[in-house]
């Protein structure tokens, strides 16, 4: 007799990592990805500093952004492995 072990994992709504990140910038992304978040911490405090918060306006969308498309290829990684 095999058993069949049964292993759950959710989702990711792309709308909730669009609202994290948009909230909380590049923390935020931690939803979705968490080396994005790294990397955009990063890229956000040397572009802050740089530029004394101006640059923010173009790194907070790329932010999101990237959050979105992460947590849409997580979810599409998923359905990949549970049809094969």
């Amino acid at each position: 007799m095999s058993e069949h072990t049964t292993v759950v994992v959710s989702n990711k709504n792309v709308g909730v990592a669009i609202i994290l990140t948009f909230l909380l910038g590049p923390l935020g992304m931690l939803y979705s990805t968490i080396f994005g978040a790294i990397v955009m911490l990063v890229v956000s405090l040397v572009v802050g500093v740089l530029t004394l918060g101006i640059g923010l306006f173009v790194t907070q969308p790329i932010c999101i952004l990237w959050a979105a498309l992460a947590a849409a290829a997580y979810n599409k990684k998923i359905v990949t492995r549970a049809s094969a």
